[in-house]
């Protein structure tokens, strides 16, 4: 038997299965026209997704290096969403983690764009018409956060002792550091920004909490047989994916907030109104995906240079 019908047996088997006729995919198959790269990926309609508010070109950077992040966290969530159905398979977890630490090292890289490619003095004028729009507002970064580690890890530092990992979830999220980092300076109220962000994905956020609880990436490692947790390379990976994330990922947005809005006497505010002074420093916040791969000495000084 030829490949030829060896493959159309197969395809027969496979139509059969589903009770469709073959012939009618042949027929349908002669009229298609091949494809294109262009159409594949609907290059045509992602060129025309920019739409700047002002006329500075360096705006234009501005939006794309944002929506090469967000598909950035997107390949992210397509490795951390695979994770739940092969629970205790340390080789595949091991390379979804390394994976997550290429898409990371490549943001965390590429961000030099955000700190030395565009005009200060262009920045400081289109800011302005994108207000009380952030990046803080990300939820697909959210998600990745809630996939990688149990909510307890993610609230407040000063909280954290203050509040039982089995508090219920809706508690938990109500404690979440991010809060924090988008209240207003003078009344610590929170901002629009935060308003908003909370209105759209508030629901979905705690959805997704519930649905990941005891599946996280932390708690599938913490799963695995003794030997499989020992395995340095997995170790390797997992310390560091949390360093990208939580150290590496806010000091290059703090590196970049420093050139743009570091002003004396009084530094300018970030447009969605957040605290970046504080939010940002990985120092501050003393978030840690995987606080039992670091010892204790690392986690004290978490954010601070060596």
């Amino acid at each position: 038997m030829s490949e030829l019908e060896a493959n159309l047996r197969l395809l027969q088997e496979k139509y059969q299965a589903s009770g469709q006729d073959m012939n009618s995919y042949l027929q349908g198959l002669m009229h298609s026209n091949y494809l294109t790269y262009w159409d594949y990926i609907h290059l045509d309609t992602l060129l025309t997704l920019q739409k700047p508010k002002t006329s500075f070109p360096d705006e234009q950077i501005f939006i794309l290096y944002h929506q090469i992040t967000e598909l950035y966290f997107k390949l992210s969530l397509n490795e951390l969403e695979q994770l739940p159905a092969r629970g205790g398979d340390a080789d595949f977890l091991l390379q979804r983690i390394k994976r997550l630490t290429a898409y990371f090292s490549a943001l965390t890289h590429s961000f030099q764009i955000m700190i030395d490619g565009m005009e200060p003095e262009q920045f400081l004028q289109f800011r302005m018409a994108l207000l009380p729009a952030s990046g803080f507002q990300s939820a697909q970064y959210r998600m990745i956060e809630l996939r990688a580690t149990p909510l307890h890890n993610l609230v407040q530092f000063e909280l954290r002792s203050q509040i039982s990992s089995d508090a219920p979830v809706q508690e938990l999220l109500h404690n979440i550091y991010w809060g924090r980092g988008a209240a207003e300076l003078s009344s610590g109220n929170k901002t629009l920004t935060l308003r908003q962000f909370e209105e759209k994905y508030g629901a979905e956020f705690l959805k997704l909490a519930e649905e990941v609880k005891g599946k996280t990436l932390y708690e599938m490692y913490l799963d695995l047989p003794e030997s499989d947790r020992q395995r340095p390379e997995i170790i390797e990976a997992m310390r560091t994916f949390d360093r990208q994330v939580n150290i590496d990922w806010p000091l290059m947005h703090y590196k970049s907030a420093v050139r743009y809005l570091k002003r004396e006497p009084e530094d300018i505010a970030a447009t969605g109104g957040t605290n970046w002074q504080k939010y940002l420093p990985p120092k501050n916040q003393f978030r840690i995906f995987f606080p039992e791969l670091w010892s204790i000495e690392e986690r004290e000084t978490w954010g601070r240079p060596h």
